[in-house]
């Protein structure tokens, strides 16, 4: 049996895909248990300092797998279940301090946009399409849509995605923020692999942490919030990475003056 998302781990970087091509990478049952086994994999290695989330096929995420759960459940607490399992893989991935990047190509619709969401850099193929399209079938947002759309473009610019069919261009997310860069679709991945190997090549640990506290900021008054930064950045003032950046530094600025 193919597993419905793979992960392999290289020199720090933790490479996820997406691994339903034949259903447009759609979440079933499967593939929600394997979302939050794998990405409690991801956080909770030594090893990985950045992750690459993408999709196999010609779609990043069409959501939930509709036509699975027109035939395999019963009752709206199965399909509350699945929901609250996704859940789970979703906010450990946002509270970690591993930065993510993300791939986008093809379709990424429904619950497929609450996983797009986890990202904290996304680059976009030229002929990548982003929506939500819930209403569509019936349903109401999930996934962390409501929670993090808004936050990401506006609650107006949110609401025209969520109370209508409306699928961006990728010129349109990067217009809105959504995403950060828009390749050619060929160049998607490599691009994407290249951000990540960016954030492996430098401070690895502070891009961590910075995800951390931009990620949680939302939980903490603003009194708190700069508490947290004062308390990050005195710790990181201890590591040998810091002192190690800073002494070259100092020294680079010396040169400079001398020279």
């Amino acid at each position: 049996m193919t597993e419905p998302i793979l992960l392999s781990v290289e020199d720090g970087l933790a490479r996820v895909t997406l691994n339903r091509p034949e259903r447009l990478n759609a979440f079933n049952a499967a593939m929600a248990r394997a979302w939050e086994g794998v990405i409690g994999e991801v956080i909770g290695r030594d090893d990985v300092g950045a992750m690459l989330l993408h999709g196999s096929g010609p779609a990043f995420c069409a959501g939930g797998d509709v036509a699975d759960m027109a035939t395999t459940m019963s009752s709206g607490a199965e399909l509350e279940e699945l929901a609250h399992q996704i859940n789970r893989g979703i906010l450990a991935l946002t509270e970690s301090t591993v930065p993510v990047v993300l791939a986008s190509h093809g379709a990424t619709a429904g619950g497929g946009l609450g996983i797009f969401l986890c990202s904290d850099y996304a680059v976009a193929g030229r002929g990548a399409k982003i929506g939500s399209r819930y209403a569509n079938m019936g349903l109401t947002p999930d996934l962390s849509v409501t929670a993090q759309l808004a936050r990401a473009v506006g609650e107006r610019r949110a609401l025209q995605l969520v109370l209508t069919d409306r699928m961006l261009t990728a010129d349109e997310a990067l217009e809105w923020g959504l995403v950060a860069e828009v390749v050619d679709d060929a160049e998607v991945l490599a691009r994407a692999e290249e951000v990540a190997r960016g954030w492996l090549g430098g401070a690895t640990r502070a891009y961590g942490q910075a995800k951390r506290l931009v990620r949680s900021a939302s939980g903490r008054s603003f009194e708190e919030q700069l508490a947290t930064e004062a308390h990050s950045i005195g710790e990181s003032f201890e590591t040998a990475d810091a002192k190690g950046r800073i002494a070259a530094f100092l020294e680079a600025s010396r040169r400079r003056r001398q020279g």
